[in-house]
């Protein structure tokens, strides 16, 4: 097949072409078959020799690791965002050498070492440019596109270490270009700078989407050079080994207990939550550091628990002096406020939320919530919701009142979100997660603008439509259960402590008035970053900000979150007396609009053993119940419970 293409490309006349375009890698230029991971192995391990050399001590792991992540969420931010554009291989590598508090001028250094891996990597696909010098020399123009995070000067140095200079007149990079072929926008730009029509244009390349689909679909004529099945095999293979090996080497490398023996709640806040909230707010800069990049992006933390995330992140970037220059600011939102303006579009999102939280409520009920107000709602309103005759009850003259109630709060709301947003085109809400319930409402209920949401975990605990999930980044964790493969899940086990861990001492936002001169002001105060101390008796996050003031650099946060989530699975799934004290949270607001709690943990009036074991199931957090109210029978029951998590968690998968 590779032949019969390239005979066609040497040998086909090639009337009515004047520019041919070809893909550089796995096409120009061929690879060896070894994987990415593999390659920036080698590099990670090179860059730790030379740093060594430098004074700086920093493991290949380490180096990895955190070239991943910054990777992970460059790739994350950008394909939220929309996917235009590209994430360039040099913001990549600043990331990495700012979160390690490595200076600048390694940046350099580190982006040389990846040209002289890529060189040893790569070799000439000579019959292609053998092809390519014929077309030339009969008076046709050839240029280089290639989807990549590499600059134009690089991709133009390995060009002419394996071809020499004179085989391609110009080269078009997505990095530099800020746009790809896989959205067509790279090809658009291309067609643009050599003043040609697509359908004189002949492109070559190996991707069957990005270098035969999307340019046809534009009309630009095309040669498929599919890369070999063995060689795509085998650099899986490679990329498998890699990853195994160094699985290997991380588990077996020599560990000491950084974990000192934990007295009380601030400490346990700083030994065990400060790393692992720092390693959420690592994510969120890596994530809101591209989304910087694609244009006028507002990250806006949302009340309350995004009040709290955000005084750990300012003080982290602080701490490291990590730059972000996106606009920050806190906003007074609530899945009640979110509602009002679902509601406002007739959406079904808001029905299913409002059928979940209010099921043995009445229509008065949920009226009196969205509206604000105690409404004299009588017969058909006192009735029990179902939401499928929610929207007509609005209708009706009674439901006209409550309907002007919802259209007006969600004006207030609108107004505050100009303010806070600055009219941003891409709004980044922060908050804890699970679901993303805000999102999913605040989206429907103003669809003209551009809404997405980071938080500490996703999960889709409420069974309903994941439609909205694409605009949704667990930066933590993203299962639906608990998997002992993944340590973060644990915290799906008992949710609850990282919603109080980060939400401070004030009301729900519940309502909007409008103050004089203008402003909007909620019923939750002034929620502006620095008015008030998030951390005001809360031990918990205490201890995390404690944390942060004393870290040095990314890499002992990585090290330390190993150790830290070993720490608190330990507390939430087997815990001891002091786990109990540690992570209790008492009462949590049902929220909504209501004035309800619930309690984490209920006593049982249950009248036998039997009826007691039953009630646990009906409890926040199981584990914390069996170790209160069964001592003795705790050694047997949290195994069970374990057992029984693990086996649902893999009956799920294996039923996708």
């Amino acid at each position: 097949m590779l032949r019969q293409s390239l005979d066609q490309l040497i040998h086909s006349p090639l009337d009515g072409i004047d520019l041919i375009s070809t893909d550089v890698f796995d096409t120009l230029l061929l690879r060896q078959p070894r994987s990415q991971r593999s390659r920036v192995m080698q590099g990670e391990q090179r860059f730790a020799r030379l740093l060594r050399e430098e004074g700086f001590a920093v493991s290949p792991q380490h180096l990895f690791r955190t070239r991943q992540l910054a990777e992970r969420y460059a790739y994350r931010a950008l394909n939220v965002g929309g996917g235009a554009g590209e994430v360039r291989l040099v913001d990549i590598v600043a990331r990495q050498v700012a979160l390690l508090g490595l200076p600048e001028c390694m940046i350099d250094r580190r982006m040389a070492l990846e040209i002289a891996i890529e060189k040893a990597s790569l070799c000439a696909n000579e019959p292609l440019a053998k092809a390519l010098r014929l077309q030339r020399q009969a008076g046709i123009r050839i240029v280089a596109v290639s989807d990549t995070a590499l600059s134009t000067p690089l991709l133009a140095e390995l060009i002419n270490h394996f071809h020499g200079p004179g085989l391609i007149d110009a080269i078009y990079s997505s990095a530099d270009a800020g746009a790809s072929k896989r959205y067509g926008q790279l090809f658009s730009s291309v067609l643009s700078e050599e003043g040609v029509i697509a359908s004189r244009v002949l492109h070559v390349g190996d991707d069957f989407i990005a270098d035969c689909t999307v340019p046809q679909a534009m009309g630009i004529r095309t040669v498929h050079l599919p890369k070999g099945r063995l060689r795509r095999l085998a650099a899986q293979a490679d990329g498998a080994w890699v990853e195994a090996a160094r699985a290997v080497r991380h588990h077996l490398a020599p560990t000491r207990q950084r974990i000192p023996e934990i007295s009380d709640r601030t400490a346990f806040g700083k030994e065990v939550f400060g790393p692992i909230v720092a390693q959420f707010c690592l994510h969120m800069w890596l994530y809101a550091t591209q989304a910087q990049t694609q244009g006028n992006a507002a990250l806006l933390f949302c009340a309350r628990g995004g009040i709290g995330i955000r005084e750990v992140f300012e003080r982290l970037l602080n701490k490291l002096q990590l730059p972000l220059s996106i606009r920050r600011e806190n906003v007074m939102i609530s899945r009640l406020v979110a509602a009002r303006a679902a509601v406002a579009r007739r959406s079904r999102a808001a029905l299913d939320e409002l059928g979940r939280e209010f099921r043995k409520g009445s229509f008065a009920d949920v009226a009196n919530a969205l509206g604000g107000h105690c409404y004299d709602l009588s017969g058909p309103w006192q009735a029990t919701f179902e939401r499928q005759r929610f929207y007509a009850m609005l209708d009706s003259p009674e439901g006209a009142l409550v309907l002007d109630d919802i259209v007006r709060q969600t004006e207030l709301f609108e107004r505050h979100l100009d303010v806070v947003s600055s009219n941003a085109t891409r709004i980044i809400l922060c908050d804890t997660g699970l679901y993303g319930s805000t999102q999913r409402l605040v989206a429907a209920g103003l669809p003209q603008r551009q809404f997405e949401t980071i938080q500490f975990a996703r999960c889709n605990y409420k069974g309903f439509s994941e439609d909205h999930f694409p605009q949704v980044v667990g930066l933590v964790v993203e299962e639906d259960f608990y998997n002992p493969l993944k340590i973060e899940t644990v915290i799906l086990r008992y949710w609850q402590i990282i919603e109080s861990l980060f939400e401070p001492a004030i009301p729900s936002v519940r309502h909007f008035h409008e103050v004089e001169g203008g402003g909007i002001r909620s019923n939750a105060g002034d929620i502006a970053h620095g008015r008030f101390d998030p951390a005001a008796d809360n031990p918990l996050l205490t201890g995390v900000l404690q944390y942060v003031e004393q870290v040095q650099n990314g890499a002992q946060i990585i090290g330390d979150a190993d150790h830290a989530w070993v720490r608190l699975k330990q507390a939430i799934t087997n815990p001891g007396a002091f786990d109990m004290e540690a992570l209790g949270v008492g009462a949590r607001s049902v929220d909504f609009g209501r004035q309800e709690s619930v309690f984490v943990l209920n006593q049982s009036a249950a009248p036998d053993l039997a009826r007691k074991l039953a009630s646990v199931k009906a409890q926040l957090w199981r584990e914390g119940a069996i170790a209160r109210d069964f001592p003795l029978l705790k050694s047997a029951l949290l195994p069970a419970l374990e057992l029984v998590h693990i086996v649902r968690g893999v009956s799920a998968r294996l039923s996708r």
